[in-house]
């Protein structure tokens, strides 16, 4: 839990709060906040006396504008010093696009800030050098802002407002630009994660994550160096140009606009004797079979299926972009499983190696070993799992005969996921045992099956063979409550909620 608090807290809107969520999230944590009595709909107030891990002290007044990345959120550069970063890490200089919106950072109050500043410089006679691209968090948004005329001025100094959907943020986006997949570029984003290959499939494409603000102001440069605090562009008549501070409004003048939100009501009551019938040939759709519930002893004779080093996102383990037509069919989308892991043992991207010694891509030993009835388990790092609330990346490994996962700690979300769907989520009680395990080893459970009829109590360790004989003990923890050890035992919650309607 991360409790944030303070006069500037205090000073902020819900909206600027909000967005201390996602990043919360990527950290692997929850967030509360000291709430006020004028915005806040529900308090979260520390005990009296509370105590906590760490306190961090910020003086916003001294906090300058930060950029993030390349491929990982949490590597931050202030902006004063981040041409010398670019130059320094022999970064793209040339900023081929620049992207603001989708759901973190498309208030109304950031549109309005953003359309100050391409005001600004329209009527210095500027243009984005950079492609520019907007997309409305919403469609309340997105009329909203249409109605006020913002569009109109976005549009009207040379964005392309995309429609209000993840799209570029998740993998959407068709390049119209002619980079070329593998071609090394630079774009600047304000979304909220900015992991390798995630925005247009290619991964060597460098996102950095900045504000809007900076984003906008940034996209008229058209270059990675320029900030837009302290420098100066050209304006076509030879003159220098700043931009001045943006200003917008919190909230429009007038009541939001619902826009076009209407729904077409398919059936009144939902019938449980319709037939669902979904062609055999379909590669896009297909009905999801129950998991099998857990068995009536501890878990023997798991495979380890790869040893992940590195960061592992939930993008890492299943991968947008192209593939989301695939997410209404498991087998198929279960195709890029790990796809982009990095191989601990070898330096590979997608390797993985059966007991004989042939190589396969990660997700081809996953199915190679579920065919012949090999359940196996996947050994990883940090904050595995960090990034988008992605359920697939629970439902693919448990597809192909994952049942357990052990790393040095988990992302909270990836790790809740995996419980709801039947596979156990296990951290190491000694980060060291980490380099004790590898891919092939046969690994047992001591006081699975137990912990979990406990409801969550009680101990696991593991038993791992190698294969020359040696055998260890290893010591895990865990964080299964009640309600997820009866996930877990079912086979997954929908296994659970099944027996209950």
């Amino acid at each position: 839990m991360v409790l944030h608090d303070g006069r500037g807290d205090e000073a902020r809107v819900d909206d600027q709060r909000r967005r201390l969520r996602p990043a919360a999230d990527v950290a692997g944590a929850g967030t509360g906040r000291g709430g006020d009595g004028d915005v806040a709909r529900f308090r979260f107030r520390a005990d009296d006396g509370a105590e906590y891990d760490r306190v961090v002290r910020i003086d916003l007044s001294e906090l300058e504008p930060h950029i993030n990345g390349p491929f990982t959120p949490d590597l931050a550069t202030p902006l004063s010093r981040f041409k010398e970063a670019v130059r320094s890490q022999q970064w793209p200089e040339r900023l081929s696009a620049g992207l603001i919106g989708s759901c973190t950072n498309s208030s109304y109050e950031d549109m309005t800030r953003v359309e100050s500043l391409l005001q600004e410089a329209a009527d210095a006679g500027l243009r984005p050098a950079a492609d520019f691209y907007v997309t409305p968090g919403s469609e309340q948004i997105r009329a909203t802002l249409e109605r006020d005329g913002t569009l109109r001025t976005l549009e009207g100094a040379g964005a392309v407002v995309l429609s209000n959907a993840c799209g570029p943020c998740i993998g959407q986006w068709r390049r119209q630009d002619g980079v070329a997949k593998g071609t090394v570029n630079a774009i600047l984003t304000s979304y909220n994660r900015n992991f390798r290959g995630r925005n247009d499939g290619n991964p060597e494409t460098m996102n950095f994550l900045a504000s809007p603000e900076i984003v906008t102001a940034m996209a008229f440069a058209g270059s990675t160096t320029f900030n837009p605090v302290t420098d100066a562009l050209k304006t076509p008549d030879g003159r220098d140009f700043r931009f001045s501070p943006p200003r917008g409004l919190e909230a429009p003048p007038s009541p939001f606009e619902p826009g076009l939100d209407s729904l077409g009501v398919v059936a009144q009551e939902p019938d449980p004797a319709a037939d669902i019938a979904i062609s055999p040939s379909s590669d896009r759709l297909a009905l999801l079979e129950p998991f099998a519930p857990f068995p009536d002893a501890d878990l023997a004779g798991l495979r380890v299926l790869v040893k992940v080093t590195g960061k592992c996102t939930t993008d890492t383990i299943s991968a947008a972009g192209p593939w989301l037509k695939y997410k209404g069919h498991l087998p198929n989308i279960s195709t890029n499983t790990l796809n982009t892991a990095v191989n601990a043992e070898t330096g590979e991207v997608n390797a993985a190696y059966d007991l004989d010694g042939s190589r396969h891509t990660i997700p081809e030993l996953g199915a190679r070993w579920r065919a012949r009835g090999q359940d196996w388990l996947v050994v990883a790092e940090h904050n595995y799992g960090e990034g988008s609330a992605r359920e697939h990346a629970a439902l693919q490994p448990r597809y192909l005969g994952a049942r357990l996962v052990l790393t040095k700690s988990f992302a909270r979300i990836h790790e809740t996921n995996l419980k709801k769907q039947g596979v156990v989520p296990l951290t190491f009680a000694d980060e060291a045992d980490y380099d004790k395990i590898s891919a092939g080893d046969e690994v047992s459970t001591l006081g699975l099956l137990q912990m979990l009829r406990d409801g969550g109590k009680g101990h696991v360790h593991l038993k791992v063979n190698k294969p020359d004989g040696t055998e260890l003990l290893i010591p895990t923890r865990h964080a299964i409550s009640k309600d997820q050890a009866a996930f877990i035992l079912a086979g997954s919650a929908l296994n659970l909620l099944s027996k209950r309607v």
